[in-house]
């Protein structure tokens, strides 16, 4: 019978992601010896600085916090040996430098949220939905030098609905991955752990960094890439574009949830059509129905509140 190893943990996360997954390790009764985060960061109107959601649950649960602004500093190299750590887990935080992710006895794994080899990258919860998936997951691997590119240990199947939005998809993820991640530390800990070295794939797919670029809506693509694009940033970080009511100045709008509509027409690419209670945009293939929106200034608003306030003109469009 094999003895089982006494696991000291280091975590490293940052965003609520992450939360579930501390959370599950504590709930199992793991000794989680240390907690690495993000630094504080300026938050709201008054940029105020502001902990990460990783950053308040270890507080709430008297864990030991360390926020490195440097992962090669010889402060935290220091301190990160001090904790004894044999084994690290990483979801949601920074690529490490060898010096961090080679010092655990048992080594240092992730969990990513997609089904590797693809979509490594920073985004892969929103890309899988932006790019019309029908299925995604999460995986756990070991990390080497690269991103996301170390030897799998486990991963699970997670199917996308048509109309699923990146923030439920993100919800699911993080409780079946939490999961995962329990399973995972369970090999590790009778040390049965079995890995795949990641396939070499021709067709990968890349989640790359989310901005201000690729989170705006073009019109002129057909209605299922819009409809995808829409979907794949709601809530966040949100799909934007502008629009031209006929005044001077062009309004920036986000666009939140909207249905869609397949169906012949012959108006020009992003015209509005608005009723007093509907808001419809025209494009490749159909219409973008439009339910919730947020104008400059403004906050997030149904279109019917919407419409009890502000005209569109004939000539309205968005670009």
């Amino acid at each position: 019978m094999t003895t089982k190893r006494n696991l000291r943990i280091v975590f490293m996360g940052t965003p609520d992601f992450a939360v579930s997954t501390l959370n599950a390790l504590l709930e199992n009764n793991y000794d989680v010896v240390g907690v690495i985060t993000a630094p504080d960061r300026p938050a709201g109107r008054g940029q105020k600085l502001r902990a990460s959601a990783v950053k308040e649950f270890a507080i709430t649960h008297k864990l030991k916090v360390l926020q490195p602004t440097n992962l090669k500093s010889e402060e935290f190299i220091a301190e990160l040996k001090s904790l004894n750590a044999n084994l690290q887990i990483v979801v949601a935080f920074r690529m490490l430098p060898k010096v961090v992710w080679q010092m655990p006895e048992f080594g240092t794994f992730n969990l990513h949220a997609s089904l590797l080899p693809q979509y490594r990258g920073a985004a892969p919860i929103h890309w899988a939905i932006i790019n019309g998936e029908t299925e995604t997951g999460v995986t756990t691997f070991f990390i080497d030098e690269k991103i996301d590119t170390g030897a799998v240990i486990k991963s699970e199947n997670v199917k996308i609905g048509k109309n699923t939005t990146v923030g439920e998809l993100h919800d699911t993820l993080m409780d079946i991955g939490s999961n995962l991640v329990i399973e995972t530390v369970k090999q590790i800990e009778n040390d049965r752990v079995k890995t795949e070295i990641q396939p070499k794939t021709q067709d990968l797919k890349t989640a790359y960094k989310l901005n201000r670029d690729n989170c705006k809506i073009d019109w002129n693509k057909n209605l299922d890439t819009i409809y995808n694009k829409i979907r794949g940033l709601n809530p966040f970080p949100t799909a934007w574009c502008y629009l031209d009511n006929g005044e001077t100045e062009q309004l920036t709008i986000k666009i939140y949830d909207v249905e869609k509509l397949d169906e012949k027409h012959n108006f020009e690419n992003g015209r509005i059509i608005s009723s007093k209670d509907t808001i419809r945009v025209a494009c490749k293939g159909g219409f973008i129905i439009i339910k919730k929106l947020q104008l400059p200034g403004k906050r997030k608003m149904d279109v019917k509140s919407l419409l009890n306030g502000f005209d569109f003109s004939e000539s309205a469009k968005l670009l």
